[in-house]
């Protein structure tokens, strides 16, 4: 457990933040090696396969895990201000709710990957690939969910070490049945997601037995495993517009999932792997303003009105100096990276990737900002404000990428990134300026 009432800042920023990065590392890496796997051994519309029903994955995961997440919140403030009782039933208000919902979620959505993939323009040759690949993937969301909720709740009390562990161990089992159902058995993309499910299920079992054992905060009993109604509305009342903030993105994803499909086979699999890189360039900066949200939601628990204030200063200057880190590594590294993702004869993939990573590495520090003054919001208990500013950013990238990527190519969606997130920082610090002076006041 970690209290970041006292002590220094910068430290409780990285401590708490360099696990996360870590964990989310290994979380992407196991994405990363599903996506090299299925290119190298199942070939290119296998690979495409996959990234045209991933969009529709995310949505359903980010949505709900929303609600972890600004359960996370409560649950940090709580522990702040010293109330462990109301931590315990927040826990368990969420735990139980997540069950329900996560089967509300599970069971139509096994029903429905053909309709909705067909909605999504996926190209007729990759369709039933894609639906085999969606319906496995749904039945792993039982146990994603849960795990997502368990991590919150370690989070909320300053352990971001105990879930990367588990979620280490999951990454290595998922590699591993990988290569054994992809290459070794052939069975492709299913294979594939057979492998994803099971690590799911590794990951969420490893984190309950490990509260169970070690953190009697968190510790619950059968019958306390019950839903607290005035929590529960707070907790939907909070969570619910960070589900919405966090179904955003991945809706306008989809999106511009839709655009890339009309693009054909080969950009579909470029789209799929710098998808990827974007994905390891950008979680350093998404777990600095995890770090930050629970700092700052501590603190305010706790009435420390000066450490919000500064938690917010040292964790920007933070995201700007891994921004301008990872530009140079980014520019160092795009062409070996691309080529791990593709067959020997897919160089227009290998081509169109490095384009796109040439451009999108000076564009990285932007997405470092937003994150940063997103942590800040959300600990501040701003959900509506997070939820503006990222359907803003992603409203505009969307519209762009319509505009440019059929022209253009793939750069365009470089491009788009770059417009959405810089309107979405001049309206999140226009914002700041309000929200500020509101609680300086208080």
């Amino acid at each position: 457990m970690r209290k970041m009432t006292q002590g220094s800042i910068a430290r409780h920023l990285l401590a708490y933040a360099l696990p996360l990065i870590l964990g989310n590392f290994f979380q992407l890496t196991y994405n990363a090696v599903d996506s090299i796997v299925i290119g190298r051994f199942a070939g290119e519309r296998a690979l495409a396969a996959v990234s045209a029903a991933n969009p529709v994955m995310t949505i359903v995961i980010l949505g709900v895990s929303g609600i972890s997440l600004g359960a996370s919140v409560l649950m940090s403030r709580f522990y702040g201000a010293g109330d462990e009782d109301a931590l315990r039933r927040e826990a368990a208000t969420t735990i139980v709710f997540g069950f329900f919902a996560s089967i509300a979620v599970f069971v139509p959505g096994l029903l429905l990957s053909g309709h909705i993939l067909s909605l999504l323009r996926v190209p007729a040759e990759i369709l039933p690939t894609a639906k085999t690949y969606l319906r496995i993937i749904f039945i792993g969301f039982l146990f994603t969910f849960q795990y997502n909720i368990l991590a919150a709740a370690l989070r909320s009390i300053g352990d971001s070490r105990a879930p990367v562990v588990f979620l280490a161990a999951s990454s290595v089992l998922n590699a591993l049945l990988d290569v054994l159902f992809v290459a070794g058995l052939g069975w492709g993309a299913a294979g594939a997601g057979t492998a994803t499910v099971i690590a799911a299920a590794v990951s969420a079992l490893l984190c309950a037995a490990y509260i169970n054992k070690k953190v009697p905060l968190l510790r619950l009993t059968p019958a306390q495993l019950r839903v607290d109604r005035a929590l529960l509305a707070e907790t939907i009342r909070t969570g619910g517009v960070t589900a919405l903030q966090q179904a955003c993105q991945p809706v306008g994803k989809v999106l511009i999932q839709s655009v890339i499909n009309a693009q054909g086979v080969a950009m579909i699999a470029a789209f799929n792997a710098v998808t990827r890189v974007d994905d390891f360039a950008c979680i350093p900066e998404q777990s600095i303003g995890a770090a930050m949200m629970t700092c700052i939601a501590q603190n305010r628990g706790a009435g420390e009105k000066a450490r919000v204030r500064e938690t917010l200063r040292r964790g920007m200057a933070i995201e700007l100096c891994y921004g301008v880190m990872i530009c140079v590594v980014t520019l160092l590294v795009r062409t070996p990276v691309m080529r791990l993702f593709a067959a020997q004869d897919s160089a227009d993939m290998v081509r169109t990737g490095v384009d796109y990573l040439s451009l999108m590495a000076f564009f990285y520090i932007l997405p470092g900002l937003t994150n940063g003054i997103q942590g800040y919001f959300r600990g501040m208990g701003e959900m509506k404000t997070t939820l503006a500013a990222t359907a803003i950013q992603i409203s505009i990238r969307a519209l762009v990428v319509w505009l440019l990527v059929p022209r253009v190519g793939l750069s365009g969606a470089a491009v788009a990134c770059a417009l959405g997130w810089s309107v979405m920082m001049v309206f999140t610090f226009l914002r700041w300026r309000t929200v500020s002076r509101r609680y300086e006041d208080a």
